[in-house]
């Protein structure tokens, strides 16, 4: 598998007229996943319109935060001064529309063509008449998955569909990240091998949030309680280069053996970018293909913290209402009273 050089949880969407099958839905899907319900399509377009334009300043800060870069300031440092920043309400940004294709105050497709600058993935409901014209619609690109109604496990179908979706929802943002990488480091988390030691790290940390930098190498995470943390990621073809910065910042002959023979690496590019001055070395492991990857815990006072971890996000936002049309974010809170409500 492939690491994927950024990802965030994101929420996800259902519209259907059913209220029995929405509050089924409520029980069944993930607790993990941030879950809106509606069975109105005039609620369902109003809770999202305000969206493409919160993700869109939000994209903007990511490619801030390169431009600087090229200028000079350190990726590490501003990337965690943006999540400390950013707020919890990030982790809500719709990923994924579920919507019903049979409904009577508008079809399902209807609904998406109201909401055609909404950036997230689609998904159909249809019954057995309705199957056609989803494959047609799939076909011409109007929406991503397609899950008969009538389906056998359709809880557990459905669940599929849309966490495939969503590993595959922040696009956007990898492709502005990708800036920060060589052709030899993308090729290093393009191979299987290492994608799936890194995301088993990420499933043992309980990363919800992460992206790949290349200066440093490696990959900046954030966990569900707000704690970051930095895994540097090194060719064994660079250890002797990795040394000669340790020998400069005064780490003892002895200890640099370690890192000629791939035991430790030396954390001082990260050190610097947090701000110390006190680089050391830190146990390494074996991704294979000739990468070792070290863990460094960033200091709290850098990070989030609980208060604006994914953990309390999806605690603040256990209970799964139906037609609640809160914006995500408070920046929307304007967009939403002021607009023209939709016909119902």
């Amino acid at each position: 598998m492939k690491f994927p050089i950024y990802r965030r949880p994101g929420g996800v969407v259902f519209l259907d007229d059913d209220l029995a099958y929405l509050e089924m839905l409520a029980e069944v899907m993930p607790e993990h996943w941030p879950v809106r319900l509606f069975t109105r399509p005039s609620d369902c377009i109003r809770y999202l319109e305000p969206e493409p334009a919160l993700q869109e300043a939000d994209h903007w800060r990511h490619k801030d935060i390169l431009d600087r870069w090229h200028q000079g300031q350190s990726l590490i440092a501003q990337i965690l001064a943006y999540w400390r920043e950013a707020g919890s309400w990030r982790f809500g940004l719709s990923q994924v529309c579920v919507v019903d294709y049979s409904m009577p105050a508008m079809n399902g497709l209807q609904v998406l063509e109201e909401l055609a600058g909404w950036p997230g993935a689609r998904v159909l409901l249809t019954g057995r008449a309705d199957e056609q014209i989803a494959v047609q619609a799939f076909n011409a690109s109007l929406i991503e998955q397609y899950v008969p109604k009538q389906a056998s496990e359709i809880s557990r179908r459905l669940a599929g569909s849309i966490q495939r979706l969503l590993d595959d929802a922040s696009g956007l943002h990898a492709q502005a990240w990708r800036a920060s990488l060589t052709r030899e480091q993308m090729a290093v988390i393009s191979t299987p091998q290492i994608g799936r030691q890194l995301q088993a790290l990420a499933e043992q940390h309980r990363w919800v949030e992460h992206v790949v930098i290349g200066d440093p190498f490696g990959v900046l995470a954030l966990d569900d309680a707000g704690q970051a943390a930095w895994l540097q990621l090194e060719h064994l073809s660079r250890l002797d280069e990795l040394a000669e910065l340790g020998a400069s910042a005064g780490i003892d002959s002895s200890e640099l053996a370690r890192v000629r023979s791939g035991d430790s690496l030396f954390d001082g590019e990260f050190q610097l970018a947090i701000g110390s001055d006190r680089g050391g070395l830190v146990k390494a492991v074996s991704l294979g293909h000739g990468v070792l990857a070290a863990l460094s815990a960033v200091p709290p006072s850098l990070c989030p913290g609980p208060d604006q971890g994914y953990a309390c996000f999806l605690r603040e936002k256990s209970e799964r209402p139906i037609d609640d049309i809160t914006p995500v974010s408070p920046l929307a809170a304007q967009t939403t009273s002021s607009a023209p409500r939709p016909a119902a």
